[in-house]
């Protein structure tokens, strides 16, 4: 199998993103809908939409729990709130969150977006999984970004986990990766790259493994290795933010690889202007988005 290439801003002009010319509105920009967070994790769905916008989609949809829906309206005003009823009880170990029950609500907009975005701040595996598999069958021509719970809820041997093949993004950490293939986190370690072409040929997804490298490898087997990651990016709701910028690509018309080299590049380029500016430690995901559109502009110059 070939070397993985390094992405550099000359890799990236060999993925161009789709032009955007002067006189473009939203509807063409794309539509993004996440599915993110719960009663636990609220802030998730917030990180992730927001960072779909700052990539650049034309319009953000956030699916949330009649309970926290309000609030998440008035924190992200930018977005449509869909208030979902179907939530995970109070007695089960993730209460709060969007249940599967919710793919009945949700299918519409799924198949309306031209992104959906699952997963991130999700813990429940079963019910994520069973969600996801359920609006990637709703939405035959949607492109899902799967993260979290949602993508460590699939099962590599079940046919329905590829209904978005040549769709899908992955966005595991080596722990998810361990729980997806079923081995240990140290046996994937051992090998990253190798782990993330089982998964990636399997359920014919790009999936980007994350970690200080992160390695992007399409179905086919190729490959792209990130270095530009930095210390500060290792936080709480980072991952959020980064599959949040992929689906913004994805909307936008990036292809799969396109989408998620670039917002892997992207995503470490706005750690590192934060860790240039603040320090290599200690700033916030939620400062990541306000750097993105400049990260994005860097890898077009």
């Amino acid at each position: 199998m070939s070397t993985p290439l390094d992405v550099t801003t000359e890799t990236l002009r060999d993925l161009p993103l789709p032009v955007l010319g002067s006189d473009i509105d939203k509807e063409a920009r794309g539509r993004v809908l996440a599915v993110a967070g719960g009663a636990r994790v609220p802030g998730a769905a917030l990180l992730t939409g927001l960072a779909a916008l700052r990539a650049g989609a034309g319009k953000l949809q956030l699916a949330a729990p009649e309970g926290s829906a309000l609030a998440i309206g008035l924190a992200a005003p930018e977005a449509a709130v869909i208030p979902v009823a179907a939530v995970i009880p109070v007695a089960a170990g993730a209460a709060g969150e969007i249940s599967a029950d919710a793919c009945a609500q949700l299918a519409e907009f799924a198949a309306r977006s031209d992104a959906v975005v699952l997963g991130p701040g999700m813990i429940d595996e079963a019910e994520a999984g069973a969600l996801a598999l359920g609006l990637m069958r709703a939405a035959p021509d949607s492109a899902f970004v799967i993260d979290a719970a949602a993508m460590t809820g699939l099962s590599l041997d079940d046919p329905d986990a590829r209904a978005a093949a040549g769709r899908l993004v992955l966005t595991p950490h080596p722990g998810e990766m361990a729980r997806l293939l079923q081995r240990t986190k140290e046996d994937v370690a051992a090998d990253r790259l190798q782990a993330a072409r089982t998964v990636a040929r399997a359920l014919h997804a790009v999936v980007v493994m994350k970690g200080a490298e992160t390695f992007v490898v399409s179905p086919d087997g190729r490959g792209w290795r990130n270095r530009g990651g930095v210390p500060g990016l290792a936080t709480s709701g980072s991952g959020d933010v980064l599959a949040g910028v992929v689906a913004g690509l994805l909307a936008r018309g990036a292809p799969p690889v396109a989408a998620a080299v670039w917002g892997v590049w992207v995503h470490a380029r706005c750690g590192a202007q934060l860790a240039e500016r603040i320090g290599p430690l200690g700033f916030l995901a939620r400062e990541l988005l306000a750097e993105i559109p400049a990260a994005l502009k860097a890898g077009a110059a």
